[in-house]
């Protein structure tokens, strides 16, 4: 795996990368893509950005809808997945009282988006315990349904956790709530490129994720998905020209939210070269070898420990990106002493009061990273 892809990456060899999950790595051939962008805007910016900004960016968006499973006009490009659910929180028309129910396991900046707008609408965050280890995605979705309300007025929850490293069954949630009349809104920030992604077999109302992670596209690329009946009320988080076009596409929700001002576009257009690249390396098959070495990587750390998994090692739980528990210990230095004297570079994070290690792994690592990972905490935890 790694002889093959390790290097078409730019990440530096002597460190051993365990943490794609928090901002990606972009391919050499990606990488190269999004710098010709750039040099074409500024060898020509009003050429660029004034007469062909519009199609290339249709084009771009196009090539990830068609990778997402859903039409052009549903689809547009975010910086990131936190703007985009910041668009959708603000605006919603809460009322005092009404509820967004979530779990305990969501990305902190989405908790404090959402504790932001209920602070002001006097609306309430309902952050329902999903207890660890999970057992069945049936009994998962009995738990999480059991939260909802006549109060009820939204649904979020993540498709696969930041902070826990879980495939949550995100299509029974939206399946449910369709039929009892509420809104999904899905973060699917680390789900593009990671796992098996059709929109419109999963069925949320609104999806967004990020492609600038497992996608391996440049950094400040992701997207907004909305179902055609949710995208009358998603008014521009910021006014530009889109709004009351005087050139209009058609699609007032492309319109609205693609155009948000001066900006380097570079990142959406080689979007569609990450996803040629993983097309071309049988990404099926990269997915499939990094999963089964983070479940073979906990199965040693967890021996080392003596500490239980949080979810069974099927698929339908664990991708390429796995929180392993670890013993009570100094979390800064832990952190400090394995990028220090092992140059591994891997997340620690609290979560409910318990200490987890996230280990990602992708196309680009293999055994030698995972021994390396291993060897390391031998000699920090138990020296």
């Amino acid at each position: 795996m790694a002889n093959r892809l390790r290097s078409l990456f730019l990440l530096d060899p002597d460190v051993v990368f365990l943490n794609h999950g928090s901002f990606g790595a972009c391919p050499r051939p990606v990488f190269e893509v999004y710098q010709r962008r750039q040099l074409e805007l500024e060898r020509q910016p009003v050429e660029f950005l004034g007469r062909r900004i519009t199609g290339l960016m249709a084009d771009a968006r196009a090539r990830l809808a068609a990778y997402l499973g859903v039409p052009a006009e549903t689809v547009v490009y975010f910086s990131n997945s936190t703007t985009a659910i910041n668009m959708v929180a603000r605006n919603l028309a809460l009322r005092p009282g009404d509820e967004i129910l979530t779990t305990d396991h969501e990305y902190g900046a989405m908790d404090r988006a959402w504790r932001f707008v209920c602070a002001r609408t006097g609306a309430r965050y309902i952050r329902r315990p999903a207890p660890v280890p999970v057992t069945t995605p049936a009994e998962f979705v009995e738990a999480f349904w059991a939260g909802v309300t006549e109060r009820t007025r939204a649904i979020f929850i993540s498709h696969l956790t930041s902070s826990t490293a879980l495939i949550f069954p995100v299509g029974e949630v939206c399946r449910r709530a369709r039929a009892a009349g509420l809104l999904t809104v899905i973060d699917g920030a680390h789900a593009p490129g990671q796992v098996p992604l059709n929109l419109a077999e999963l069925g949320a109302d609104i999806y967004t994720g990020a492609c600038h992670k497992w996608l391996c596209a440049p950094k400040g690329s992701a997207f907004l998905y909305a179902r055609p009946e949710a995208q009358a009320w998603l008014e521009p988080l910021v006014v530009s020209w889109g709004w009351e076009s005087e050139t209009p596409s058609g699609v007032p929700f492309v319109d609205y939210h693609e155009w948000q001002g001066t900006r380097d576009m570079a990142a959406f257009l080689a979007t569609p070269a990450a996803i040629d690249f993983q097309a071309e390396h049988d990404w099926v098959r990269v997915r499939a070898e990094c999963h089964a070495l983070a479940v073979e990587t906990r199965r040693r750390i967890n021996a080392l420990t003596g500490l239980a998994a949080l979810c069974p090692d099927s698929a339908d739980w664990l991708g390429q990106m796995v929180s392993i528990r670890l013993p009570p210990v100094d979390m800064d230095w832990l952190k400090s002493a394995l990028y220090e004297r092992y140059r591994v570079e891997a997340p620690l994070v609290r979560w409910n009061g318990d200490l987890f290690l996230r280990v990602s792994f992708q196309g680009y690592n293999d055994q030698a990273d995972a021994d390396a990972l291993v060897a390391a905490l031998r000699d920090l935890l138990f020296e």
